[in-house]
């Protein structure tokens, strides 16, 4: 759905997104997309991934997927009010995608949706969140 992300848009990860190791794919109007090359670090006692990590990714495709402006200098940030979360299987491989799409909303709020599936293309999870923007960014 997305060409290559322009490198002016992408801002240096943060330090929690360093450590976990996720990093954009895709970006556009209404749409983003990050990847997450699975460690051992991101796994539960029972060798899967931690539900805290599908979250942690939905959270942030379906953010950024209503904060796109095109322009570097002309930042926009949100702060998520609600994340429904389902999780749905377990991935195949060692790659988790997640896209996130905006679906609607105004000028203070919007709604978001997202996928987390494996390179394979199995579906592991999908969320539904709220997220309204943040002022003065």
């Amino acid at each position: 759905m997305t060409g290559p992300v322009d490198p002016d848009l992408v801002e240096d990860p943060y330090a929690f997104q360093r450590h976990v190791g996720f990093h954009m794919t895709g970006w556009e109007k209404d749409f983003a997309r990050f990847e997450l090359p699975l460690a051992p670090h991101l796994m539960n006692r029972y060798g899967i991934p931690h539900g805290g990590v599908y979250a942690l990714l939905l959270d942030t495709v379906m953010g950024y997927a209503g904060c796109y402006t095109g322009d570097p200098d002309r930042r926009q940030l949100a702060m998520t009010l609600s994340l429904t979360t389902n999780f749905l299987g377990r991935p195949t491989d060692d790659l988790l995608i997640a896209e996130g799409r905006r679906t609607g909303g105004g000028r203070s709020t919007f709604f978001s949706e997202g996928t987390v599936t494996d390179g394979a293309g199995t579906v592991v999870a999908t969320a539904t969140g709220t997220f309204r923007y943040r002022k003065g960014a």
